[in-house]
């Protein structure tokens, strides 16, 4: 199943994590609750007042830059945010996922059988005693063929997402040419493209994979991550291989909704965001930390490089002395 879908900036907006938009800025979490106060001055005065006299001045800093938000998605609230999506038949071999392409997957034959998504694990037990890796959530059993992913279990089943704030990107660039206008633009879009994500993803859950089709959860249980399943990123502390990005392109490609890929793989425009959906009940966001040479050199020739051309992909993942 590949599907493409568009929301408007409107409709994201309450799934749009301000803590995030605040850290970008430097502005500690305690105020980020600006996002949540009422636009009426008696309202404003009473959050300012919460605050000490030694913190007002910032928390002052907050507000103004909340208004300045509020009102580039008052401009932008018809802009559309895009979105793709794959749910695609999976099973675990050792630490890879195997994956069965869709029709329409790129550079990818329907009948040439499963591509294999190689995973990294832990190398130092996590708080619950065990060395994780993202093919643990996949059930090792191959599934049958099917016409339906939503008729198999679906720990026999990998999404895959990709999100991103493209609509007329160049004309936003250009509303603002100050460095100021142009970084708000920028860490707004950011917002946006995670929100997107987050929206999908609920959808995806509820809907079109339905594998928790009750599923009622209020903004602040979805921005915890209270949910059944997980939405690992490319580039995050479980997926710290950015040259995954380049597999997932070719089972769900990016160019739907706009999207390329650059020579070391990032995605423009910059404003977009991609990974993977696990639905398995014990599923958990974990970081793998450090690897050392050998499971590089293991990695590495399930990828099917070098580890010197892995190498440039990783961020703050290899050991001290794997990094040259």
């Amino acid at each position: 199943m590949l599907e493409a879908l568009g929301y408007k900036v409107e409709d994201l907006v309450p799934y749009i994590d301000w803590n995030y938009f605040f850290f970008a800025w430097g502005i500690p979490a305690r105020f980020a609750s600006a996002a949540g106060v009422h636009d009426c001055p008696a309202c404003r005065a009473a959050w300012l007042g919460c605050f000490s006299s030694e913190e007002r001045d910032r928390a002052a800093e907050a507000q103004k830059l909340m208004d300045e938000a509020r009102g580039l998605l008052g401009a932008w609230r018809n802009r559309q945010c895009a979105a793709a999506f794959a749910l695609l038949p999976a099973w675990s071999e050792g630490n890879d996922i195997c994956v069965l392409p869709a029709e329409g997957s790129s550079g990818v034959s329907h009948n040439a059988g499963p591509m294999r998504l190689p995973m990294l694990r832990q190398q130092v037990p996590g708080a619950n005693g065990c060395c994780l890796s993202l093919a643990d959530y996949i059930s090792p059993e191959q599934p049958a063929a099917s016409s339906d992913v939503r008729s198999l279990p679906p720990e026999n089943v990998l999404g895959l997402f990709a999100a991103s704030f493209c609509e007329a990107d160049a004309a936003v660039e250009a509303e603002d040419e100050e460095k100021y206008g142009q970084m708000l633009c920028q860490t707004l879009k950011d917002r946006l493209a995670e929100a997107t994500a987050e929206k999908l993803h609920e959808d995806v859950r509820r809907v079109y994979w339905a594998y928790a089709p009750d599923e009622r959860l209020s903004m602040a249980d979805l921005f915890a991550a209270n949910y059944r399943g997980i939405r690992p990123a490319v580039g995050y502390p479980s997926l710290p291989d950015q040259s995954i990005i380049f597999l997932i392109d070719r089972l769900l490609p990016f160019s739907q909704i706009g999207v390329r890929l650059t020579e070391n793989g990032m995605m423009q425009p910059h404003a977009s965001v991609a990974g993977l959906m696990l639905s398995h009940p014990a599923a958990e966001y974990f970081s793998v930390g450090q690897i050392d040479a050998c499971q590089m050199e293991n990695y590495a020739e399930r990828r099917g490089m070098t580890s010197r051309e892995l190498r440039k992909y990783f961020f703050r993942t290899l050991a001290q002395g794997e990094s040259g």
